[in-house]
């Protein structure tokens, strides 16, 4: 049994008051719904449901066990959301140098539409014409002048 697929099962029985509305809600077969909780209780020894041909209701042992475990599924809904967020939306410093070439004729026509794109992102803009340390002066890309190198 996955329990914590179990625990999310039978908070969303509790939740929705009934085994059919949590297995739509869930888009689960309504017999998936109701062996998963079956096998929790099973696993935990205790009845969490009372079940009726019309209604389900909340044992006492079930109301306690949906409080302490409704706080663990929120906090693993938020470390869930916090790492997709952190992947989905980049943010940080990037140092850039590049040559003054390059800087007026490519990077300042594409910085307004890359801070719009990633407002999370700080630019670290520098332009020289200049050899640049990338480790000795922590910059993370350099685009160097254009050279020409062309032979007669």
């Amino acid at each position: 049994m996955d329990q914590l697929l179990a625990i999310r099962v039978f908070a969303r029985v509790v939740e929705a008051g009934a085994f059919t509305r949590a297995a739509d809600s869930l888009d689960m077969p309504l017999a998936t719904v109701s062996k998963l909780v079956r096998l929790l209780e099973l696993h935990l020894g205790v009845r969490l449901l009372q079940r009726t041909t019309r209604r389900v209701t909340v044992t006492p042992e079930g109301a306690a066990y949906y409080e302490r475990t409704s706080r663990v599924l929120k906090e693993i809904e938020d470390i869930d959301s916090g790492f997709a967020s952190a992947h989905q939306r980049p943010r940080g410093r990037l140092r850039i140098d590049i040559g003054s070439a390059n800087a007026s004729c490519v990077l300042i026509l594409a910085l307004p539409d890359f801070i719009a794109r990633y407002p999370d992102i700080r630019v670290d803009l520098g332009v020289s014409d200049r050899q640049v340390d990338l480790i000795g002066e922590n910059v993370d890309c350099v685009v160097p002048a254009a050279t020409s190198t062309s032979s007669r």
